[in-house]
């Protein structure tokens, strides 16, 4: 096995921390089309916080891992590992792009015996269906006779420095029974928590696709009850953790679902469900219940201001955080967005303030800018301010500064807020 030299496509969240794990037992070469990136982990810094500093400095200099976006460097890999995003178009179709041209550059590489192993989120069938014929195609060999999948689903979860990727069960599979075995093996070398061979590549893309698919259907049920329990005046969390003390109740709470597993990947499995004739009526509703809770939050702190005898038009809502999950600075698929255009809508002026968000990233993104890093807002400036994301530097924050100031809690870390989601 020591004769594997990897190549990871792919150099994000998901692709850096394996490609580090990876380097520490085989040759490992790092490939980003983004020349910013590899220049960036070459130089020892990796902007997502995933890999410290420190450490992938220590790879790079002692285990001779470097990246590149120069396809001719991996052309002597055997082992291709394609970790690239995997999102959703406009009219929440799956798109494939990042992943059919991440498959053009690893055919035009491709050589007799090679592994290519996917780790983007799909739909059941998509390796074989949509990724292997590219392959063919563009390398001029033929599956599962002069090459070889595998699919390894990533587990990746941003900013969690405890649940690391080795420290996450990997269910692995091959395009054949001793393929699957030889994936099976190459993957234990660096997961310590260990590894579920699954019988195919359609059964471990499933595996994957339904793992968000069901934290999505359970947070949309939780956020309908915080719907329900809000028009009687019941506290959400409060009947949560009564009805928590049960032994088997599951400890989901209400929120917005943003990022780039939980609001996409439920969108690649109802699609090839569709494309086969049924239509998923539980998973779309729940998807459909935890797109519109940003609309949901932003009417509910509208109400509070006119209980409250304030003016809408004109007057300053401060939203504190716009990533999409709390003390990591990925901003994909944020929902923290639809919060502010809503109170936009309505004529608020709304400032943003987020200590782990890139800026030019957010203005890219979504057209908004955000107030300096550097200091504190101006508690007092604002009629209403929106805890959206609980990041640490939040928790202790003495937001009230006047009696008709509304302070809303979407994240229900708060306790002095007029309201939690």
């Amino acid at each position: 096995m020591s004769d594997y030299k990897i190549a990871v496509i792919g150099l994000g969240y998901v692709g850096l921390p394996l490609a580090v794990e990876f380097a520490q037992k085989f040759t490992t070469i790092g490939f980003d089309i983004a020349q910013w990136r590899v220049d960036e982990l070459n130089a020892g810094h990796d902007r997502t916080f995933e890999i410290e500093d420190e450490y992938l400095a220590r790879v790079n200099k002692d285990f001779g891992f470097y990246s590149t976006a120069n396809l001719e460097e991996i052309r002597d890999c055997n082992v291709y590992v394609v970790t690239v995003p995997t999102p959703i178009d406009k009219n929440k179709r799956p798109d494939l792009t990042p992943l059919i041209k991440a498959s053009e550059s690893v055919g035009k590489v491709l050589k007799k015996d090679d592994i290519v192993i996917y780790e983007s989120t799909v739909y059941p069938g998509a390796t074989e269906e949509d990724c292997v014929p590219v392959l063919e195609r563009f390398s001029g060999l033929t599956f599962n006779k002069d090459f070889f999948c595998g699919y390894s689903p990533e587990r990746i979860n941003p900013g969690d420095k405890v649940h690391t990727v080795t420290k996450i069960k990997k269910v692995t599979s091959g395009s054949t029974p001793e393929i699957g075995l030889k994936v099976d093996a190459l993957y234990r070398e660096v997961i310590t928590a260990g590894t579920h061979l699954a019988p195919t590549m359609k059964v471990a893309e499933a595996a994957k696709v339904i793992e968000n698919s069901q934290r999505d259907v359970n947070i949309a049920f939780v956020n309908e009850l915080a719907v329900i329990f809000n028009k009687m005046g019941i506290d959400t969390n409060a009947v949560l953790e009564a009805a928590g003390t049960k032994w088997n109740f599951l400890p989901f709470r209400p929120g917005l679902v943003g990022g780039h597993c939980i609001g996409v990947d439920p969108y690649y499995l109802t699609h090839k469900a569709q494309e086969l004739g049924y239509n998923p009526e539980i998973i779309l509703a729940g998807r459909r219940l935890n797109d519109n809770m940003g609309i949901y939050v932003a009417n509910q702190v509208i109400k509070l201001m006119i209980k409250k005898g304030q003016k809408i038009e004109g007057t300053k809502v401060l939203m504190l955080g716009i990533t999409f999950k709390e003390n990591c600075p990925d901003i994909r698929n944020s929902k923290v967005i639809d919060v502010i255009n809503e109170l936009k809508d309505f004529g608020t002026q709304v400032d943003i303030y987020d200590p782990w968000a890139d800026a030019a990233e957010v203005e890219h993104e979504y057209g908004v800018s955000t107030l300096s890093k550097d200091s504190l807002p101006n508690f007092a400036e604002y009629g209403a301010i929106v805890l959206a994301v609980s990041h640490d530097q939040f928790a202790d924050l003495n937001l009230r500064q006047y009696d008709s100031q509304v302070i809303f809690d979407v994240k229900g870390i708060l306790k002095d807020a007029d309201a939690r989601l």
